[in-house]
């Protein structure tokens, strides 16, 4: 979906991505601006619900922050000193499953939004972005959402269907997507987490997690943010539009 300031959003259905979580969300900043990390802390802690328990200067921080506190939502610049965003992103992502990077960036060049999603970034959102939109990215991150930056979309998208196409020849690319699937893909892009799908379907949500690694697996995507992406490319999905 497409929020009226132009972010591209997957959320559940009717007004699921604005509950309030069950706890707080515990947020780390990583940016090599002082001020401009002030200014988030402020605005997230604004809400009542995040704590903001870090911040790092530099990307090294970041993944050394990450793994001591493993963090539900990290909020990453790109350009730092050290480790940059992407290689930082692309570390967290890997030695800790269950933390959430948003990028946040003044970058809007399509190489690093494609980087970015690429390394496991569960959003890219632009410095220019409002306030309300930043804070909805964090809530749908820590439910298994993801937010986009409207005008990289297309390009994410375009990029996804070649890689797909690139990976023509590899083992499942050509499997048969079972209605299972299908609809798993459909509540993914609709922001669904793997509660709300569980509910939706009335499964246990162990067997959800079960259904998940085996599409991810047969579709040749690595995460949720992936398996969106394919859905938009391939046509199971229809792409985002204004509400």
């Amino acid at each position: 979906m497409m929020s009226a300031s132009g972010d591209v959003t997957t959320q559940g259905g009717g007004d699921r991505s604005g509950e309030a979580p069950t706890e707080r969300l515990r947020v780390l900043l990583a940016d090599d601006h002082h001020l401009f990390r002030e200014g988030l802390r402020q605005l997230l802690e604004s809400t009542g619900d995040v704590d903001v328990i870090a911040e790092a200067a530099n990307g090294e921080e970041a993944i050394r922050l990450a793994r001591e506190l493993n963090p539900r939502v990290i909020l990453m610049d790109i350009n730092m000193p050290m480790v940059d965003g992407i290689r930082a992103t692309e570390a967290i992502t890997r030695s800790c499953p269950d933390t959430n990077v948003i990028v946040l960036t003044m970058f809007w060049e399509d190489d690093y939004a494609i980087q970015a999603v690429r390394a496991g970034a569960k959003g890219y959102l632009l410095k220019n972005a409002r306030s309300e939109d930043v804070l909805r990215a964090v809530r749908l991150a820590a439910s298994g959402g993801s937010a986009i930056d409207a005008s990289l979309a297309p390009v994410l998208l375009r990029e996804y269907h070649r890689m797909l196409t690139r990976n023509s020849d590899d083992e499942g690319r050509g499997s048969v997507l079972s209605q299972r699937d299908t609809t798993l893909l459909r509540l993914l892009a609709a922001g669904y987490n793997n509660r709300q799908i569980a509910n939706e379907l009335n499964l246990a949500e162990s067997t959800v997690k079960n259904n998940l690694s085996s599409l991810f697996q047969k579709i040749n995507v690595r995460d949720r943010t992936q398996a969106v992406l394919y859905a938009f490319a391939e046509g199971v999905v229809t792409k985002p539009v204004a509400s």
